[in-house]
This record gives structure tokens, sequence and C-alpha cells, in this order.
């Protein structure tokens, strides 16, 4: 596994003194040299270390502002930091270390004090990568539907909060689509719950493809899932609806279900504050909407339109 180093001292001495050495245990395939803190910040922005090393003493951008600067970066602020500095330097090695360092070395450094030590911050940096991707997976893992691969209920609903909450501040569009898939019991009970998994796969699947990157896809519960639209028109929500409803009952399934036609109902609802009010009243503007689709035929889209005070609007939409 590849590792890299950025070495900052304005001499030129001891950045190569500290190059052999580190170079003579093999700890790293890549080396990173500046003569101050501007220069190593720099560096460092394009080209991502494991460990830093850093004098104190340089012009321009000396060491205890470049500790400044990395601390201002929450994305650099887990790269650990050894200082150099002089034998005597006792206030200024604590005031590194208060500034952000994770230890120093005293110059001239001892060769074998100086491997130890950073081996030791290589090792605690591994371990703090790993938790960290360990801690991510496991937010991933806590927000997914494990069958679909969507967002879960859950974490829908917290986005749906922040996006309600973001419309009422600045007035933006907001949209929301709720999605039921058509006789689905009746798959489960001709094809098992096994084949009925597929098709709630699938059609998370073409959900999402119908979808920009910055939509929110869930699964509601059972057959049901949820789309959260920002920055979108009722009209537009609608338009996306449709194309969801097309691609759908376009969808060709093989084995079992290779005779199986499906299609989907869905709700359409547009935030408005002087209506809808809450997450709950937005939500409930899309299941009505929802259920007229079913009461109406199904393979349809209806939409809650709130220039209508109270009304559900219909988009016929002629079943193949």
């Amino acid at each position: 596994m590849s590792s890299s180093v950025l070495i900052i001292d304005d001499s030129v001495t001891v950045r190569e003194q500290i190059i052999r050495t580190l170079e003579s245990f093999n700890l790293f395939t890549r080396y990173y040299e500046a003569e101050d803190g501007l220069e190593g910040f720099k560096k460092l922005l394009s080209s991502p270390v494991d460990i830093i090393l850093c004098d104190l003493e340089m012009p321009r951008i000396d060491g205890f502002k470049f500790l400044s600067m990395l601390k201002a970066r929450p994305d650099l602020q887990d790269v650990p930091v050894i200082i150099l500095t002089g034998m005597n330097d006792r206030e200024r090695k604590i005031k590194g270390l208060e500034r952000g360092a994770s230890d120093y070395i005293t110059k001239p450094f001892d060769h074998e004090e100086l491997v130890a030590r950073v081996k030791v911050h290589l090792k605690i940096k591994k371990l703090q990568d790993e938790l960290k991707r360990s801690n991510e997976l496991l937010l991933e893992l806590s927000n997914t539907d494990h069958l679909t691969g969507l967002f879960n209920r859950r974490y829908m609903m917290e986005a749906l909060d922040k996006e309600v909450q973001r419309s009422i501040r600045k007035g933006g569009n907001l949209s929301l689509i709720m999605l039921d898939i058509d006789h689905f019991k009746l798959v489960n009970d001709g094809y098992g719950h096994l084949q009925g998994d597929v098709v709630l796969h699938k059609v998370a699947l073409q959900l999402q493809k119908e979808l920009r990157s910055y939509d929110c896809a869930a699964r509601y519960g059972g057959e049901e899932f949820v789309a959260i639209l920002p920055d979108s028109s009722l009209k537009e929500a609608v338009f996306v609806a449709d194309r969801i409803r097309l691609a759908v009952q376009s969808t060709r399934f093989n084995g079992q279900l290779a005779k199986l036609s499906l299609t989907v109902s869905l709700g359409v609802s547009w935030f408005s504050n002087e209506l809808a009010g809450t997450v709950d009243g937005f939500i409930k503007q899309a299941d009505d909407a929802l259920y007229r689709a079913k009461a109406n035929g199904r393979n349809r889209v209806e939409f809650h339109d709130p220039s209508i005070a109270a009304r559900l609007t219909t988009i016929d939409v002629a079943a193949t």
C-alpha cells in the first residue's frame, strides 16, 4: 500500500537527512519537500499525505502558522504532524503541541528515534482511517434499505424535513413523488416472495435511473417508494413521475418472471407552506394523490395542485 510524507524545513540538509533516514526503512513510497509553511500547505492541498514533519523556525510562514492553517481545514485535521525543534525549545514544543501537533523530534535528531516516532504515528493514522471507514460504512448501512439499495424510510423522513425547512426559509421549489407497485400482492402470491424481492429491486433501479444525482429515492415501506425532488416545480415533478411510470411499464424480466407485466401508480405533491405546512401534511398530499391514482384505474399519475384549494387534479394516462 502506497504512503507519503511531507517534510517542511528551510534547510535542504535537514530535509535530505530525513529522507535518507526514512528511505533506509522503506516507510514511504512518495516524499514531498517544502521550504516553509506556505509551500508545504500548497503541496498538501494538491498531494494528500499520511504524515508531516514540520520545522518551527522558517521564513514567511513558520510552523505555528502552518499548524493554524491545518487546523482550519477539517479535511486535513487527521494528518499527524511531528514538529522539528531545537533541544532547548521546551516552551516552543509545548506551544506546538497545543496548536495541534501530534509529537515532536528534537534537532539534531536521533535516526532511530525519528523512525520509531514516525512508525507509531503511521500506525495510529492507519487505525484512525480504518475506524473512519467503518463508521462511514455503518452510517451508510443504517440509512440504506438492504433489499433495494435505496435510502430507508428513516433517512427519507430526515432528508424531507431538511428540504421542507430549506423551502420555507428560501421559498424554493420542492416536490414529492409517491409510487406504489400495482397488484404487487399478486406477484408475491403467484411467484413467491423471493421473486417479489427481484421485482422490488428492479423497480428501485428504474426509479433511481430517472432521478437526478441530488434527488433522494427511498423505499417507504412494502411496495411503496418515495422520491424527493428539490428545486422542482409541480410540472417538472409530474413529468418525472410519468417518465418513471413508463420506465417501469417497459421493464422486462427473465426466468420465472418472463411473462410478468408490471405497472405502477404515482402521486405527486408540491410543497406549499400555506397548504401543506408540515412534513406530514406534504406526505399526505402525495399519498392522497397516489390513492386517487389507484382508485381511478392504476398505471397513472395524479397530483395535488396547491393553486386550487384542496382539489386533486388528474393526469389521465391511457394504460397500455
